[in-house]
This record gives structure tokens, C-alpha cells and sequence, in this order.
């Protein structure tokens, strides 16, 4: 009898270890996936730019945050409810990319918070530049836009002219996925001044520039000696690159972004979602990022409080 209990107690003790592993090994299975959190893009937005329909920054912001939102995939857009740089910057500290759309140079929103800034681009957070906001500031803000994203706009070196490139020949590069040969009549910015050492940059749109883009006189943003000989010889300029940080973290800069009805082109935009999922370290789709063409009464949403320019034929330019 003695003998019996005695096989019983072992039986029931190896029982329940073995319900305990089974235990610990569905709660290490399965815990990390109940604990993951899906990538986070945070919106930075600047205030009022420029004319109606164009650097509609919050409203293009919230264009792209809906269709990351409805895209089905792992990731969480938000855009900051007020304009300008967050005053609670721990808004940024769980970011996983952050998109500036903004006016840049001395008024850059991140212009009076490098070192912050800089601290979460250490940690490996991604960081996009719209348009503008890929013009920094010379000095210690040109520096770190080098460390952060490879290159930038520089005035008196690059140029912003109204032009259609076309995007014919596309890279080999996740934010390409599912992107189509496309054009677009843009205020495309040329001739970024890119860090000396290309390690880490790839050109994702990038088209040679018709001579009529210089055919303003040399000034600030219009043309520079550097510029015309580089069109001259046949350069291709990027117009929109990615970077990978030799210390981690990825940067995107995208020089389109003046006109608001430009998001409706489908490619166009599939660039930028791309970009952004690329950015926050998420797999791009095969196809790239599906999103809905935004209609002419979406893009009429959440527009800055600017004068709707006169018909063309007015009295006013």
C-alpha cells in the first residue's frame, strides 16, 4: 500500500511540473505577442505657409495619418492636435518615426530643440522631412540633418523651382514597392547638399532637370554657379532619398509637398506611406502601401484658414 501512495505522490509531482512548464511555456509564447504594440508615426504639424491648396501641412498630415490608420497593417498614426513643436515632448519618446511637414530654415519647429531631438534620433527613432522641412539651418542644425538624414536643402546651393520629372527609373528599395513610373508638376527642390561620405543614402526619386528651371537669375533658392554646371553635365538631381544611420535608424527626405492636390496621385503618395513604414522600422507590403485616392472634397478637409486665390484672368495675381 505503501509502495502504491508512494507511486501516486511521484505520478501527481510530475504531473503538475509538467502543467507548470506547459505553463511558462504558452506565457513566454505568448505574452510578448499580447505585449507588442503596433509601430507609432507621429505627425508634427507647422502653422500657415504660402497660399491656398499649398503647404496645407496639418491637412496633408492628416491625409496620410487616415490612410496609414485604414491600411490594415501594424502600424498607429497620430497627428498632433496643435501646430508647431509638441510643448510635451514626451508625446515623441514612444514614436517610432517622427514626419515633420513644416517651413523650414530659420523657422524649422525643431530648430530650438536639436538636442532633445537629437537624443531620440541616438535611440534609433526615424525621422521624415516634407518639402520645406527638409531646409535646415546652417550650422549645428546642417550637421545633424546629415547625422539624421543624410542630406538636406541648403540656400545659395539648391534650387526650388516649379517642375514635371519624370520617375521613370525607380531603385531597388522597399519604399518603391508597388510604385508605377509616375510625374507630378511640383515645386520638386534640387541639388541637396548631401553628406560627404554616401554610406547609407539611396536616391529613390531622382530625374534631370530641364534648363528652364534655371532661367531665373541666381539668388538664394533660385540659382547658383554649383547648380547650373551640375545640370549642364546631364546630373540627375534626387528629389527624394533614404538614409540608413550608420548608429540605427532611418531618415527620408521628400522635396515634393507644395501642392496639396498632389496626395491624389497614387504613386506619389504610395512613396510617402512607404517611406513612413520604412522609417518606423515596419516591412513594406510587396505591393507597397494600398491606400484610397483622396477626393477633392477630402482634400478640401482640415485646410489651414487661408484666401482662396482669385480665377487666373483677375485683376489680382
Amino acid at each position: 500500500m505503501g509502495a502504491i501512495l508512494k507511486s501516486v505522490g511521484l505520478l501527481y509531482i510530475v504531473v503538475m511540473k509538467s502543467i507548470r512548464l506547459s505553463i511558462l511555456i504558452a506565457v513566454a509564447f505568448w505574452a510578448p505577442l499580447a505585449m507588442a504594440k503596433p509601430a507609432r508615426v507621429v505627425f508634427v504639424s507647422g502653422g500657415p505657409s504660402h497660399g491656398y491648396m499649398m503647404h496645407e501641412h496639418r491637412a496633408g498630415n492628416m491625409l496620410l495619418s487616415k490612410a496609414l490608420n485604414e491600411s490594415g497593417l501594424d502600424v498607429e498614426a497620430v497627428v498632433l492636435k496643435n501646430t508647431g513643436y509638441p510643448t510635451d515632448e514626451s508625446v515623441l519618446e514612444d514614436a517610432d518615426t517622427v514626419v515633420f511637414f513644416c517651413t523650414g530654415f530659420d523657422k524649422h519647429l525643431v530648430n530650438d530643440h536639436l538636442g532633445s531631438f537629437d537624443t531620440l534620433m541616438k535611440k534609433g527613432v526615424g525621422v521624415i522631412m516634407i518639402h520645406w522641412a527638409t531646409e535646415a539651418k546652417d550650422g549645428r542644425g546642417s550637421d545633424l540633418f546629415h547625422e539624421w538624414l543624410g542630406g538636406h536643402c541648403d540656400p545659395g546651393w539648391s534650387v526650388n523651382p516649379h517642375w514635371e520629372p519624370h520617375f521613370d527609373d525607380l531603385p531597388d528599395h522597399p519604399i518603391c514597392n508597388g510604385v508605377k513610373p509616375f510625374r507630378v508638376d511640383e515645386e520638386w527642390y534640387y541639388h541637396m547638399r548631401f553628406k560627404q561620405d554616401p554610406a547609407g543614402l539611396t536616391s529613390i526619386l531622382a530625374d534631370l532637370p530641364g534648363l528652364e528651371t534655371l532661367s531665373r537669375p541666381d539668388g538664394e533658392r533660385s540659382g547658383n554657379p554649383d547648380v547650373r554646371r551640375s545640370v549642364a553635365a546631364g546630373e540627375k538631381q534626387t528629389v527624394a532619398w533614404a538614409f540608413e544611420r550608420p548608429s540605427g535608424g532611418r531618415g527620408f527626405g521628400f522635396t515634393g509637398g507644395h501642392f496639396h492636390k498632389s496626395w491624389q496621385n497614387d504613386d506619389y503618395r504610395k512613396i510617402m506611406l512607404n517611406a513612413i513604414l520604412w522609417t518606423a522600422q515596419v516591412e513594406v507590403p510587396e505591393n507597397g502601401v494600398e491606400s484610397v485616392t483622396p477626393t477633392d472634397e477630402e482634400l478640401l478637409q482640415n485646410l489651414d484658414p487661408k484666401k482662396k486665390r482669385k480665377k487666373s484672368g483677375s485683376a489680382s495675381s
